[in-house]
């Protein structure tokens, strides 16, 4: 049983004194990986456990050979509870819905990369994420850009999803800055590499299906939508699309502001909102792509805006790292008090 103060200082003070412990379960998958990879160079932690069910607990990790050289062992709940000071759970929606509680009541803080935990409202919780029934107490929803307080000081992190987090990054300034025409439609139309899916295979995802093809999925029916509306305060239409390429998200987001809104003053607002936060690259008119961003912690937001108030947005992430580990990994520098690049540049 630990005993961490509720405001982080004593995790905080373990940091400055030696590596804080920390445990990833689901460390097979994609995002599982990705934090392994990370987590093993990072100055400040060390890996004291990584954790998979069944068959998986034995694989080994090839790609990681010579950068990470730990086990994969059995999913523990009572080892993680006793050996870490935070665990990641790369884990499916109803698996990490149950750990947490476990690892929370213990004193271990928890960052969540599923979508259990992201929905505050009950109904709409109850619909995606059915095996949810309570949200846990301390608990923030870590867009780090606009949450680093709440990140600092909580218990448990729900890390965005990877289509949520770019269309906020982009949204968030124009809805702060009061700049969007009201009742004016959102459009947000997404397009992911295949390891959004995750490393279980479907037919969907066989490479037979994806190659030279692009394909709209979950159109007015994804649960990103909602984790999207929750954020943005209003209603958008999301359609996301499965692009054959491994890994990267692009948006075209589509809003209106007020006539004869300059890209200029859109500038303004984006570099009022972004001009200190090193994840996030305003580009403006040079439109980014995802090969900007791919296999780092970036988020790149371009823009262009016509004299009727037509504005296009793009967005780009690396979903596996600004979508999921990488920012990740970004809470819980923020959450150690330690540099917020630490392990990610």
């Amino acid at each position: 049983m630990h005993t961490l103060s509720e405001t982080g200082t004593a995790l905080s003070a373990t940091a400055d004194a030696a590596r804080v412990r920390v445990a990833v379960a689901g460390a097979t998958g994609f995002t599982g990986q990705e934090l392994l990879r990370m987590l093993s160079r990072h100055p400040h932690v060390s890996i004291v456990a990584a954790t998979s069910s069944g068959a998986t607990a034995a694989r080994k990790l090839p790609a990681l050979k010579h950068i990470w050289n730990g086990t994969i062992v059995p999913l523990d709940a009572e080892q993680l509870a006793r050996d870490a000071d935070l665990v990641f759970l790369a884990l499916p929606d109803a698996a990490a819905a149950e750990l947490t509680p476990t690892l929370a009541d213990a004193g271990v803080r928890v960052i969540d990369l599923s979508g259990a935990l992201r929905l505050r409202d009950d109904a709409l919780r109850a619909k995606w994420y059915p095996d949810t029934h309570a949200l846990p107490d301390g608990l923030v929803y870590g867009l780090t850009e606009h949450a680093r307080d709440g990140v600092r000081t909580a218990r448990v992190v729900a890390n965005p999803g990877c289509y949520p987090t770019a269309a906020l990054l982009a949204l968030k300034p124009l809805v702060t800055a009061g700049i969007l025409l009201p009742g004016a439609d959102v459009i947000v139309d997404a397009k992911s590499g295949v390891s959004g899916a995750g490393k279980t295979p479907s037919e969907r995802t066989h490479f037979s299906e994806v190659y030279a093809s692009l394909a709209a999925y979950g159109v007015l029916h994804h649960r990103h939508g909602a984790e999207i509306e929750q954020g943005f305060g209003g209603q958008v239409t999301f359609t996301p699309h499965l692009l054959p390429i491994d890994r990267g998200i692009l948006e075209t987001i589509y809003v209106r502001v007020a006539p004869g809104t300059t890209e200029e003053a859109l500038g303004d607002i984006y570099d009022a909102a972004y001009k200190d936060e090193v994840f996030v690259r305003v580009v403006g008119s040079a439109l980014p792509e995802i090969k900007h961003v791919a296999h780092t912690n970036f988020c790149d937001i371009g823009w262009r805006v016509d004299a009727s108030g037509r504005v296009v947005l793009i967005s780009v992430i690396d979903n596996l790292l600004k979508g999921a580990s990488g920012q990740a990994i970004q809470n819980m520098n923020v959450m150690l008090g330690v540099p917020e690049t630490a392990g990610l540049l």
